[in-house]
């Protein structure tokens, strides 16, 4: 009988009830983008930062003090000591070895020049200018690193450094080439596939590269030359070493807690900080792994990032409320209605014996039927929405989520209890008597 009643009311009253349907299922498939979004949205910003470059710097520990203002490193970039290369595989046997997307050495050599050699004749001949010296720096363009566990992990500056814009190809690790810097081309009229000879200023020393690219950066590397790593540590004469590391991480936005020192820290806060992706705690493992080294952490970068995915989840987390909200206000006015169109019937229920309680189970089980209806409706049309916006915005659409399917059919029965609780209070205590005598 309970539920022929339920039934025989959404039959007489189907307006109100698709009113009420319709109203929760906007508000749910909007929550349901949101929170779907939202939780996907750290790893996919997460990918996309590392487009702005690496967010870790490993250098020799031996180097001059630290000078650090406003985040912004100026130590310099030639003083100290080298790093040994063969413990660069160490990195990836961290704990949070799954994290780092690439990494790649960096040593840089100045050419300087004060007598031209002869050079061949088809190749250009290249001569630091009276301004300052030309920049050769070595490094891995697409280097495959052997691990300790017999695999392999490619990286490289196509790794760490996303953003370049080549015009051409990359160099390949193991042959003479190099790619120079869209100013350095301009300045020298270097084209693609043209050798270049680089003059050190001796009479037995030069480097002659054949240049299979010219790229872009937009910093102070478009006036340099870049080749690979094997052959300015040969020219040197440093075989094995390096100066700098630029390591591409993917990380948590740091708190308050990820900003203490972890020397101050207990022994399970200092396991919790260690079992969180925080950049700092990254930074603290690699460092251990790398004997001899200062990890620091790329602050620009890194509170960027965290600065972006806040204010991208607040911006979700104030739409689904908004959402909530909404759905809220137009499931009590609905509920309000009907509770006015049905004053004869619950009267009538009252004076057959029907209590308030009953009465008010009744309606709201009515309410929670349209909760689950338009919780599913609304979850099915927020998962092709979170796929419109996850397209359009990071390339990749969210996965759907059973956990996102249990919060919202939950949103739901919230949203419809408390926007209906009002109306269905008043229900409950109509008096039979003045409503059959048309009062």
């Amino acid at each position: 009988m309970f539920l022929r009643l339920i039934a025989d009311s959404i039959r007489r009253r189907p307006r109100h009830k698709l009113l009420t349907g319709a109203a929760l299922a906007l508000g749910m498939a909007v929550a349901t983008a949101s929170l779907s979004v939202s939780l996907d949205v750290g790893d996919r910003l997460s990918h996309e930062f590392r487009s702005l470059g690496a967010n870790l710097l490993v250098t020799p520990q031996a180097d001059t003090l630290p000078l650090e203002i406003g985040g912004v490193d100026y130590r310099p970039v030639n003083a100290g000591t080298y790093l040994p290369e063969s413990d660069l595989p160490k990195i990836k046997s961290v704990f949070w070895h799954n994290n780092i997307i690439g990494f790649a050495p960096i040593l840089e050599a100045r050419i300087a020049s004060s007598t031209p050699l002869l050079s061949p004749a088809s190749a250009t001949f290249i001569r630091p200018s009276s301004t300052g010296d030309a920049q050769l720096i070595g490094t891995w363009s697409n280097h495959s690193v052997t691990l300790s566990d017999g695999g392999a992990f490619v990286t490289g500056l196509q790794q760490t450094n996303p953003w370049w814009h080549i015009e051409g190809s990359w160099f390949d690790d193991d042959a003479g080439e190099c790619i120079v810097g869209k100013s350095f081309a301009e300045r020298n009229s270097v084209q693609i596939g043209s050798p270049i000879y680089l003059a050190t200023g001796k009479s037995d020393q030069g480097l002659s590269l054949k240049v299979t690219g010219i790229f872009s950066s937009g910093g102070s590397e478009d006036d340099a030359v870049v080749a690979p790593l094997r052959i300015v540590q040969n020219y040197l004469k440093q075989p094995g070493q390096y100066r700098q590391l630029y390591v591409s991480a993917l990380t948590k936005p740091e708190d308050d807690f990820a900003r203490r020192n972890p020397a101050t820290m207990k022994p399970d806060e200092f396991e919790r900080w260690s079992c969180s992706p925080y950049v700092s705690s990254i930074a603290y493992s690699i460092q251990q792994v790398l004997p001899g080294s200062n990890v620091r952490v790329i602050r620009r970068v890194a509170e960027g990032e965290g600065r972006i995915l806040t204010r991208v989840r607040t911006l979700l987390w104030l739409v689904t409320l908004a959402a909530l909200l909404a759905a809220a206000l137009a499931v009590g006015a609905s509920s309000a209605a009907s509770v006015i169109e049905r004053r004869t019937e619950i009267g009538l229920m009252k004076a057959l014996g029907a209590g308030s309680a009953m009465v008010g189970f009744l309606l709201a089980a009515e309410q929670l039927l349209l909760a689950l209806a338009g919780g599913a409706v609304g979850y099915a049309l927020g998962i092709f929405l979170a796929r419109l916006v996850g397209e359009k915005i990071f390339g990749i659409a969210p996965q759907p989520s059973l956990l996102v399917l249990v919060v919202i059919v939950a949103l739901a029965t919230t949203v419809t209890l408390l926007g209906s609780a009002i109306p269905l209070r008043r229900a409950s205590r109509y008096e039979p008597a003045p409503i059959l005598r048309g009062e």
